[in-house]
């Protein structure tokens, strides 16, 4: 008796607390079954079940951007589906201003994106990027003439300052079919450069200004139809003209026949 009771009520109660865990085991797995069951019954109706994306209003190479961006194996659930994480996905693309991203009742995953619209061409020092109205990088080209309608700025730091720019060459409209582009010096100033090799040099400080007198310098005596190289208003005060090698030696040489006649 006592070693049943030593050994054998012990073991008893082993055998006991062993066979209700194992029966809560057995009863959670089955509740988690039985759950697992049910969730996929749910999410695999077909009100749920996404078979297409639809990208609306955007250009067709960025719809595939797009959907290739947003990773959506189809079909799939819209129970499942991080429509976020989607959303962010696609508005880490440069051409995507913002994005949204919905399930609509009809299996389809629309995604509504805002198209950055390209403005310059900038001649990066890696590459030549499209810029929008922000100076943020639309797409990367591998030549200029893929967008020649768009005008270019080139320099370090051109990027940053893109409204300024295009408030300038708004301003060159009067020569616009002459402008090639504006360039960015130092990360400071810009030149406004046209065909014939002619750059006007504009000042740090309210170059728009200074731009300005310069094309009614152009409205009232055509000053960049003669034979100037440069027109250098960093300092607005004190404009100077830089004529062109030929303009000086026909200079020089109405000099010299205007001497030889008067002695």
């Amino acid at each position: 008796m006592r070693r049943a009771v030593n050994f054998g009520v012990p073991l008893l109660a082993g055998l006991l607390a062993s066979w209700t865990i194992v029966a809560q085991f057995d009863a959670r797995a089955r509740v988690v079954a039985l759950a697992e069951e049910l969730h996929e019954k749910i999410v695999d109706r077909p009100q749920f079940t996404i078979t297409a994306i639809s990208v609306p209003g955007v250009s067709r190479d960025l719809a595939e951007q797009i959907r290739v961006a947003a990773f959506v194996r189809l079909p799939a659930s819209s129970l499942e589906l991080d429509v976020n994480a989607v959303r962010e996905r696609i508005e880490a693309l440069d051409a995507v201003q913002r994005a949204r991203v919905r399930a609509l009742p009809s299996g389809i995953l629309e995604i509504q994106a805002v198209e950055r619209v390209p403005v310059v061409v900038w001649r990066a020092p890696g590459g030549i990027e499209l810029l929008d109205s922000g100076g943020v990088r639309v797409a990367e080209v591998d030549s200029r003439m893929r967008r020649p309608d768009l005008p270019l700025i080139a320099g370090d730091g051109a990027a940053a300052h893109v409204p300024e720019a295009l408030a300038l060459l708004k301003l060159a409209d009067p020569v616009g079919a002459r402008v090639r582009g504006l360039v960015r010096v130092g990360d400071r100033r810009w030149d406004l450069v046209l065909d014939r090799d002619q750059v006007v040099k504009l000042p740090e400080d309210n170059p728009t200004a200074a731009l300005g007198q310069v094309m009614a310098l152009e409205a009232s005596a055509e000053v960049l139809k003669r034979d100037v190289s440069v027109i250098d208003m960093r300092d607005p005060a004190r404009p100077v003209l830089r004529l062109t090698e030929r303009a000086v030696t026909e200079l020089k040489r109405l000099k010299t026949g205007k001497t030889g006649e008067d002695a």
